[in-house]
């Protein structure tokens, strides 16, 4: 098995032959360029070269044409005499081979369901997908904290939808604890929510939530899977899609172990439109993403961000980037020419040529490249003829497709949604009790305004703290003092639904509020 993945060169006008030491490739990498100029080959070569080489890969298909990495290319492809002349330039033998992939797609549609839990997203997450400010995440963190507190799972958008009410019905006792809970807060959370809805988002959160492991198969023959998410509807909401991919490279982070410097990497991800994770990105997203680029190669997972131009990404993270392709860059205005200069300055000079003008040069299929060589040193920057994809350049039909996906095994165990007791559940299952309660309480007597009482103990405590959260009782009065009662904010939100479900009006703005939390009437 070789241990490098060879990218292009060779010929008479290509001196070297360019390669991605395998034992390098978890120090991460850039793929840039102009639109047009083959990003998406380089990206698919070196999904191929991974997976040759037994490395499992997750991709996501912005634009639906890298579902070829599933079929092989042939003679009878647009492209083949182009490749077979591309081939002999660099002294590359060009071989057309398929490689093992699992389709995957949040609807469901174009792949296996890929889902996540509220809870394994978090807040800080689940804010930007929200575009919260600081003071609605903040509404949000409390949300999470009483959760936890009462074991109220969240695991789907139901579940946080009825926290959220929860949470709005109990606004002045929980202030006190957490800090003020305003209403237009929770308001705003509830709209943004919907907002989420309609953009089919109730889809990617639920169970089974993915199994990381299940990105990081081998098949039969020891090749590793290419996994790739179709993200063509995903990528008409930019926001779902940059937080989602995120918390995808968050939960490797958090749930692979230490292996130091493996002989080749142990997953590789590429996060294709990366400018989308940093536009308007708050600064503890972005320290976020740093600490992830910054500690995940120790774990053995390289990270390879695909952007049009290297400005896109942030200086502190395109300093962890080491093997890069950079494909054409055009400058046209003031700040592209700006751009290009601060391009070419993060390369390793080479006394050949201009790297600058090299940039402005390359047409498609051509790059400039700088991959680590020995002890992890930069590589002078070199001019490169990229090499031709062994498999099919474009998409697949549907039914190649349809049949990749049906002879997966991810299918048995994600196809099926499963709604477990959660926080939905358990805070209906509260409103229900506390209806029958209702209903079987007796009336005080008329007239009087009191009701037998015997002394307690705790009375003061309970009237001031509202009793411990999720569960209490009501509190009887002293003989000299009018009946009231004192509710924990559990049985008090319990009530606070049965009175909206006592009518038909009451049915429809809960509906309203919380998307059918109570099913259909």
């Amino acid at each position: 098995m070789t241990d490098s993945i060879f990218v292009g060169g060779g010929g008479e006008a290509y001196a070297e032959a360019q390669s991605l030491l395998l034992k390098y490739g978890n120090r991460h990498g850039l793929i840039a360029g102009a639109t047009g100029t083959g990003k998406t080959v380089t990206l698919q070569i070196l999904a191929e070269g991974f997976s040759a080489a037994g490395v499992p890969v997750f991709m996501a298909d912005v634009k639906g044409d890298l579902s070829g990495v599933g079929v092989a290319g042939s003679a009878a492809q647009k492209l083949n005499d182009a490749f077979v002349k591309r081939s002999a330039t660099i002294h590359h033998d060009l071989v057309y081979r398929s490689f093992p992939v699992t389709f995957w797609d949040i609807w469901g549609k174009n792949g296996h369901p890929i889902r996540a839990t509220v809870a394994e997203m978090g807040p800080l997450l689940l804010a930007r997908m929200l575009e919260l400010n600081e003071t609605q995440e903040g509404v949000l963190n409390v949300a999470f904290r009483l959760a936890d507190e009462e074991q109220l799972p969240i695991l789907d958008l139901k579940d946080l939808q009825a926290l959220l009410v929860f949470v709005s019905d109990h606004a002045d006792e929980i202030s006190k604890r957490y800090g003020l809970v305003a209403a237009t807060s929770i308001a705003a959370i509830q709209r943004q929510l919907l907002v989420l809805e309609n953009q089919g988002a109730v889809a990617m959160f639920g169970e089974p939530a993915l199994d990381l492991a299940d990105l990081m198969r081998v098949d039969a023959n020891g090749a590793g899977m290419i996994n790739v998410l179709s993200a063509e509807k995903l990528m008409l909401t930019p926001q779902l899609y940059a937080t989602f991919l995120l918390w995808l490279l968050s939960e490797l982070f958090e749930t692979m172990p230490e292996v130091g410097d493996p002989d080749k990497p142990k997953l590789v991800f590429f996060f294709d439109e990366a400018h989308l994770l940093f536009t308007d990105a708050p600064k503890a997203l972005i320290a976020k993403v740093e600490q992830v680029a910054r500690l995940i190669r120790s774990k053995g997972v390289g990270v390879y961000f695909i952007s049009q131009n290297p400005a896109d990404i942030p200086e502190v993270i395109l300093g962890q980037l080491g093997n890069r392709v950079q494909h054409g860059l055009r400058a046209f205005t003031p700040k592209d020419q700006k751009d290009l200069s601060q391009a070419a300055q993060t390369y390793r000079p080479n006394p050949a040529f201009d790297t600058a003008k090299a940039i402005q040069e390359v047409g498609t299929g051509e790059a400039v490249t700088s991959f680590l060589q020995d002890k992890g040193v930069p590589g002078i920057v070199q001019r490169t003829l990229i090499r031709p994809p062994s498999t099919q350049l474009g998409p697949i039909d549907p039914g190649q497709r349809a049949a990749i996906i049906a002879g997966s095994p991810m299918g048995a165990k994600y196809a099926v949604t499963v709604d477990r007791d959660s926080a939905y559940e358990r805070l209906k299952a509260r409103a229900d009790a506390a209806a029958q309660q209702s209903q079987q309480a007796p009336l005080p007597p008329t007239g009087t305004g009191y009701a037998p009482q015997p002394q307690n103990d705790g009375l003061q405590h309970a009237r001031r703290y509202g009793g411990p959260v999720g569960g209490g009782s009501i509190v009887q009065p002293t003989a000299r003092e009018p009946a009231r009662r004192t509710d924990s904010l559990g049985d008090a939100f319990a009530k606070s639904f049965a009175r909206q479900l006592g009518s038909r009006t009451g049915q429809a703005v809960v509906r309203g509020i919380l998307g059918g939390l109570f099913g259909k009437s």
